[in-house]
């Protein structure tokens, strides 16, 4: 897996192809990022890990300065989790405006 740094993503400002974040919990977001052609989730240098927001509205002012041609956010449904079946299709996709 393509991994982008947070910190380079921020500093280089990019032309984004395709932005998703994907919504866990309600208040978690992860953000992946498609840039020449290239996918990848965001990680943060320091901790190694992938970097975890907590509003959209934190990626839009982190992303601000960047180019990004479409966006979307992905809400991830628990139910079938919940219920016991395996990983989940019923996943919403919207379009996200940053």
């Amino acid at each position: 897996m393509f991994t982008y740094e947070l910190q380079s993503v921020t500093t280089q400002k990019p032309d984004i192809e395709v932005v998703t974040v994907e919504s866990h919990e309600m208040s978690l977001y992860i953000l992946r990022l498609t840039i020449a052609s290239r996918k990848g989730v965001v990680f943060d240098k320091q901790t190694k890990r992938p970097a975890v927001f907590r509003s959209t509205e934190h990626i839009r002012e982190v992303l601000s300065e960047c180019n990004v041609a479409y966006a979307e956010l992905i809400h991830l449904s628990p139910y079938d989790e919940m219920i016991g079946n395996g990983k989940s299709e019923r996943a919403m996709v919207l379009p996200l405006f940053i």
